[in-house]
C-alpha cells in the first residue's frame, strides 16, 4: 500500500510512547495552527486548555475525540499522523485537496488533560468522563457536548485504548476494535446505527489487508450514560475506535500506524467498496474475546508439592518521571488452559 511507504518515513515521531499530556502536543499545536484552525474550547477541572483541531470546509461533518480516558494515548498519536500527513506538501495533494473540499473535521486531541498528566482513566475528579452523558456533571463533558450541539456532526468518532487482554480466534491479539454502539437496550438496528455498521466493515475490510485475524468487535452492551451510545441514540453515527495490542507492541507504536489508516479509509483516502449487506458482514467480524495475558508461566511446583500449576502476570502501567514502567503483577494462579501470554 502507497500510503504505508509515506508512513514508514513520515510519521509523527516527535509524539511516541505511552505518556502523551497537554505539554508533549502543545509543540505540534504550534506547529500545525499555521495549517489548521486549533482553538481552546475550554478548561478541564483543573484549568487546563482542552483544544479543537479544525481542518476542512466541507459539507460532510466529522467530529472526534481522543485521551477521554487520560492513559489512552495511541488515538491522539494517530491523531497527529494524520495532521502530519494533511499538512505536507510533497504527497497526495490531489487527495488531500478533496478531503478538505468535502470534510469539516473537528478532532479533541486530548479530552482529558488532568487524567492524561497523572496517566489515569479518570479526570481530576476521579469521575470516568465516559460515564458522564447523562449527568454531564464535569467540565470536559460540557465541552464535549457543546461542541457536539454546535458543529452538528454528521459522525462521530469516539477514540480509544483497550486493554491487551483481549483476543481474537488462532491466538490472535485485537489490534485494533471497533463498534457501532448501540443506541437502545434492544440493540436495535437503527439508521444511524447501520451507517456506523457500513463505515465499520469498510475499515474492517482494509485493516485485515495489513493484519489479518486482528481486528475485533467491541462488546455491544448498551449504556446510555456513556458518550457514543447517547450521541448513537440522538441519531448521529458515531463509532468507537479500539487501539489495542500487537506482539511486542506495548508503547503502541505499531496499533498507532493501523489507527492512521483507518482515518484515511473513513475520509476516502483510501478506496474501498461499500458493503451492501452491512449488518450481517458487521456481526461476522469476530467478537473480542478475554484469553490474554502479559506473561504466562506453566509448569510451575509450589512450595513442596508435586502439583504444577500456572501463573498469570499482568503488566501494570506505573508513571515514573514522566516514563510508563510496566510492573509484573501476579495475576492468577491456577488452571489457565485456553489462556496465551504475550
Amino acid at each position: 500500500m502507497e500510503f504505508s511507504a509515506w508512513y514508514k518515513d513520515h510519521f509523527e515521531s516527535r509524539l511516541t510512547g505511552r505518556y502523551i499530556h497537554t505539554k508533549h502536543i502543545a509543540p505540534l499545536l504550534d506547529i500545525y495552527g499555521h495549517e489548521f484552525s486549533i482553538s481552546v474550547i475550554g478548561s478541564s477541572e483543573k484549568g487546563k486548555n482542552i483544544h479543537c483541531i479544525k481542518m476542512g470546509t466541507g459539507k460532510k461533518v466529522v467530529l472526534a475525540w481522543s485521551q477521554m480516558h487520560g492513559n489512552e494515548s495511541t488515538t491522539t498519536k494517530a491523531i497527529f499522523d494524520f495532521c502530519k500527513f494533511i499538512a505536507q506538501k510533497s504527497s497526495f495533494q490531489a487527495e488531500i485537496g478533496e478531503f478538505l473540499d468535502s470534510f469539516t473535521f473537528y478532532c479533541i486531541p486530548i479530552l482529558n488533560p488532568d487524567g492524561a498528566e497523572q496517566y489515569r482513566r479518570e479526570n481530576a475528579n476521579n469521575i470516568d468522563l465516559n460515564r458522564d452523558a447523562r449527568e454531564l456533571s464535569q467540565a470536559e463533558s460540557k465541552i464535549l457536548r457543546k461542541i457536539f450541539e454546535e458543529s452538528r456532526p454528521d459522525l462521530c468518532l469516539n477514540l480509544h485504548d483497550q486493554r491487551t487482554i483481549y483476543s481474537l480466534p488462532d491466538k490472535m491479539p485485537a489490534t485494533v476494535s471497533f463498534l457501532a454502539p448501540a443506541a437502545n437496550k434492544a440493540l436495535d438496528i437503527t439508521t444511524s446505527r447501520e451507517t456506523a455498521m457500513k463505515e465499520i466493515v469498510a475499515l474492517y475490510s482494509v485493516l485485515s489487508e495489513l493484519i489479518p485475524g486482528q481486528i475485533g468487535r467491541y462488546d455491544d452492551s448498551f449504556n446510555d450514560n456513556c458518550m457514543g451510545d447517547s450521541f448513537q441514540m440522538e441519531g448521529v453515527p458515531t463509532l468507537l475506535f479500539e487501539a489495542g495490542h500487537s506482539r511486542g507492541d506495548y508503547r503502541r507504536e505499531k496499533s498507532r500506524e493501523y489507527i492512521f489508516y483507518a482515518l484515511l479509509t473513513l475520509f476516502g483516502f483510501i478506496t474501498v467498496e461499500k458493503s451492501k449487506n452491512a449488518v450481517d458482514a458487521y456481526y461476522l467480524i469476530p467478537e473480542n474475546e478475554e484469553r490474554f495475558k502479559d506473561v504466562i508461566i506453566r509448569n510451575v511446583k509450589l512450595g513442596d508439592t508435586d502439583k504444577v500449576t500456572s501463573l498469570a502476570i499482568r503488566y501494570e502501567e506505573v508513571l515514573e518521571n514522566e516514563r510508563i514502567r510496566l510492573v509484573p503483577i501476579l495475576d492468577e494462579i491456577g488452571d489457565l488452559n485456553g489462556f496465551f501470554g504475550h
